[in-house]
């Protein structure tokens, strides 16, 4: 399935801080966020819920991972939006 991704403010900025600090980590958020534009089905993305958090509006926040097994991996966090064909990106971290 193919998803329409909104990018918020917050991951836009750390995307904006990566491309002056960190071009190899911006790649692979690049391609994260591309194979979930594509779908959430590509292996070493592991989309699951992340407990304790919600939005404002109730939505499930899940979170896929950009890297893993690794210091400082980072994470992207999502939820879908409506009709399940938008996913919303809210943040992306280092692993909390």
């Amino acid at each position: 399935m193919q998803y329409r991704l909104i990018i918020q403010p917050k991951a836009k900025k750390t995307i904006k801080e990566l491309e002056r600090t960190n071009p190899k980590k911006l790649k692979r958020v690049n391609k994260t966020l591309g194979q979930m534009e594509a779908g959430l089905e590509a292996p070493g993305l592991n989309p699951h819920p992340y407990k304790g958090w919600k939005t404002d509006d109730g939505y499930q926040v899940f979170e896929v991972y950009v890297e893993n097994k690794t210091p400082g991996a980072y994470r992207i966090f999502w939820f879908y939006g409506s009709g399940r064909k938008e996913i919303t990106i809210l943040e992306i971290t280092p692993h909390p």
